[in-house]
């Protein structure tokens, strides 16, 4: 390589440090010290909480790796009921996004724990909320990618206490009961929890009991299921609120011994570009009906349903006109 081809790539790596170094300075006399710690710590809690899946950075039904900055993607939440902290067994929850970047749009769907799907590699269909306890997160992501036909870019795991205290730390999420109940705490303390019928503000154990409540709703993991994305959405709209900022070291102290996700730094900072569609989050719903089988209770999904959500979410990812 010639000396002056040397000499324009040092150049080059000069002013790219340069420019990094003045947005930095920029950033800090704009935000403050309160943002350059918040950065800094975000940076932190992504490092600790990373675990990529066994398959690698990129889902088979992809041809390219997507980037939440520039492109399409999904996100699937995983809410395990775990007491020790190893975020294993089955999931109680599971929520999938999708989010579109040339609309800046979102659309998020429950899938009812007890769905009864196939599960890559099992010989019988069995509830979607197993795959987890079969075969871990890749096992739980392949599951729903099969189901509706489509790539789950990244995942988001956490327990009942990451959930907690995330909820605490950000002052509480404001929800609508449908109707008054008591339902157990975290520690499975019957009637330990009573929320009354409207809008109220609830603090996270609260949340947590709104959000699990099954068998007093009439609309049973339907009605659950609502009730989980509208609590997602509360946190979300709240966690993106500035008059939040003091509360996210609390935050993220919660997040990184509670929670794993494959989303790096960078790829926290790009779902920013979606703060403006926080308050238009659109809810679907996946249709189905209750079964008896060998005496278990399952949900025995509508296949006209799941068709016409992969249709929905193959469009918002792109992947089709």
């Amino acid at each position: 390589m010639s000396q002056s081809r040397i000499n324009r790539r040092k150049s080059r790596m000069k002013r790219f440090f340069r420019t990094l170094m003045l947005l930095g300075i920029l950033s800090l006399l704009t935000f403050g010290g309160v943002a350059g710690y918040f950065v800094y710590k975000l940076a932190n809690v992504s490092t600790e909480t990373q675990v990529e899946l066994d398959r690698g950075v990129k889902s088979e039904k992809r041809e390219e790796i997507v980037k939440p900055g520039k492109d399409n993607i999904s996100i699937l939440f995983l809410g395990v009921d775990d007491r020790d902290g190893n975020l294993e067994g089955r999931t109680d929850a599971m929520i999938l996004a999708t989010f579109n970047k040339e609309h800046g749009s979102v659309k998020l769907l429950n899938i009812p724990r007890d769905s009864l799907v196939e599960i890559p590699g099992r010989r019988n269909r069995d509830k979607i909320n197993h795959a987890h306890a079969f075969g871990g997160l890749d096992l739980a992501v392949e599951t729903v990618e099969n189901l509706f036909d489509i790539p789950v870019d990244y995942y988001v795991k956490l327990n009942f206490k990451a959930f907690i205290e995330i909820v605490d730390a950000l002052g509480g999420v404001e929800v609508e009961v449908p109707f008054t109940f008591t339902e157990m705490d975290s520690n499975d303390q019957q009637g330990a929890i009573t929320l009354n019928e409207g809008t109220q503000l609830l603090n996270g154990e609260e949340a947590l009991a709104f959000a699990r409540m099954r068998k007093k709703d009439p609309r049973g993991d339907l009605g659950r299921g609502e009730r989980q994305q509208e609590v997602l959405k509360a946190i979300i709209t709240k966690g993106a609120s500035l008059s939040s900022i003091t509360s996210y070291n609390d935050v993220m102290n919660s997040i990184e011994d509670h929670m794993t996700t494959n989303l790096s730094f960078g790829n926290m900072l790009a779902l920013h570009s979606y703060s403006s569609a926080l308050s238009n989050i659109e809810s679907l719903r996946l249709e189905g009906s209750d079964a008896r089988i060998n005496g278990g209770y399952y949900y025995e999904l509508n296949p006209e349903s799941v068709r016409e959500l992969s249709a929905t979410f193959r469009v918002h990812l792109g992947l089709v006109e």
